[in-house]
């Protein structure tokens, strides 16, 4: 009998445990997003095809409403842009959305020489971005470079 007790106390108490383990779910983190470059094109018309990358750090789910901001290379202002990209990113994940700049000439003139020398060109992008997660945009500001594809005129990434 008293073998019996110690089973079914000793069975309770592996039931309680494995409950408390297996119960925990995943801590809803909303961390503010941001924006960087992936790619940028210089189109014959002098035109910059930019293309965005949108990074979520937050654990659950986030649609990306709307992004815009304003570029500078080597410290020049370059041009700002405007996207309602309207794509929902998983959670610690990224996506990308296209968009237009018509560069300032000092800019344009800047990434010309860089890609002439097959030079990389530091580059800063700051700006706004609404999403889903709440009522007003995140600010964001990013520094990093970006480096002439090989193989793709007038490329960088």
């Amino acid at each position: 009998m008293r073998h019996r007790r110690l089973a079914v106390l000793a069975l309770c108490a592996l039931v309680f445990a494995l409950s408390a383990c297996g119960g925990g779910r995943v801590k809803k983190q909303i961390n503010p997003p941001r924006a960087s470059i992936q790619q940028l094109t210089v189109l014959p018309n002098g035109q910059w095809r930019v293309l965005l990358r949108l990074q979520n750090f937050s654990s659950v789910p986030s649609k990306f409403t709307s992004v815009s901001g304003n570029l500078k290379f080597d410290g020049m202002p370059a041009g700002g842009f405007v996207a309602s990209p309207n794509i929902s990113v998983g959670p610690e994940s990224a996506d990308t959305v296209e968009t237009m700049v018509s560069p300032s000439l000092e800019a344009k003139t800047a990434v010309a020489s860089m890609l002439s020398a097959s030079q990389s060109i530091r580059y800063e992008i700051e700006g706004q971005i609404a999403t889903d997660q709440r009522n007003a945009p995140y600010d964001f500001k990013y520094e990093s470079s970006l480096n002439p594809a090989p193989g793709l005129p007038g490329v960088l990434r």
